[in-house]
């Protein structure tokens, strides 16, 4: 009995073992990030409760700043500027399905580029893969998705124009939306550390790419000889899936564009993964 008492003693030592090794946190780095999803778990849930937490408006104001743009964009590009529809989709709701996908985009940019900045206390004083930090913050932009997209369906409802099966493939428009958006908000993220007034760029980047990507407006009215670099930008891709998604065969797949789109996505990932990695061992030191 003492001789079972004992090894299981040495084991819960080995368990608690620490161990200190040249090069192991960068081998282990990738399995880490599985070891540490409670951490994930509790940064998303800790950025959910601090973003609705004695506020007046509270999630409504992920309803009510989409809403307004909608309002805008159909009287802007609508009625004063007269552009086409898709069918016989309402414009209204052509805009809002686009803005969907444009605000998840833009606030897990937004949210992810001063996360680690808001964080220093945490990285400044334990390890873990810092990678869990921005990606943590997309949570929070999926609960405003949430609530944008359940305002979307009542517009349907309303306009008489409901999803086809199509609307099954949403799950994979969003992963794509979070993959696209993942890699510019890491490189970002990566660059606020030790730049600090990169901060002040990204509100214009992302007013700027409002204007720029198919937001207000169908990418069919792009030349098609034009349409296959428009689509060069990531979002042009995701904002056409999402449409494609929700407003069924009225807002037909542009295929080289969404391959354009796909591997633009991936090739930034790449390059804002790679960057993050390569300046993560000094944000403990410059933050």
């Amino acid at each position: 009995m003492n001789l079972q008492k004992s090894s299981s003693l040495q084991s819960e030592q080995c368990q608690r073992l620490l161990i200190l090794e040249a090069g192991r946190a960068e081998r282990h780095y990738w399995s880490d990030l599985w070891h540490y999803r409670e951490l994930f778990a509790m940064l998303a849930w800790r950025d959910i409760a601090v973003r609705y937490k004695q506020t007046v408006i509270g999630v409504a104001w992920a309803v009510i700043r989409p809403l307004l743009t909608m309002v805008i964009f159909t009287v802007i590009f609508g009625k004063l500027a007269k552009l086409p529809t898709t069918g016989a989709v309402p414009y209204p709701i052509l805009v809002y399905a686009g803005l969907l996908p444009w605000f998840l985009f833009s606030s897990i940019l937004s949210d992810a580029s001063s996360s680690l900045i808001g964080n220093a206390h945490l990285i400044s004083k334990i390890y873990f893969p810092r990678l869990i930090v921005p990606t943590s913050v997309g949570v929070v932009a999926l609960v405003d998705f949430a609530a944008s997209l359940a305002v979307l369906f009542g517009l349907m409802l309303w306009y008489g124009f409901l999803p086809n099966w199509h609307v099954a493939a949403l799950p994979l428009a969003i992963l794509f939306a979070a993959v696209a958006s993942l890699g510019p908000a890491l490189f970002i993220t990566a660059l606020n550390v030790k730049y600090r007034d990169v901060r002040y760029i990204i509100p214009f980047a992302i007013q700027f790419g409002l204007y720029v990507s198919p937001v207000g407006f169908s990418s069919e009215i792009i030349p098609s000889n034009l349409r296959i670099w428009y689509s060069l930008n990531p979002v042009v891709g995701v904002i056409d899936v999402f449409r494609w998604c929700l407003l069924g065969d009225a807002s037909p797949l542009y295929i080289p564009g969404l391959i354009a789109s796909a591997g633009s996505a991936i090739f930034m990932l790449w390059i804002g993964v790679g960057y993050f990695r390569r300046t993560e061992r000094t944000f403990a030191d410059l933050i």
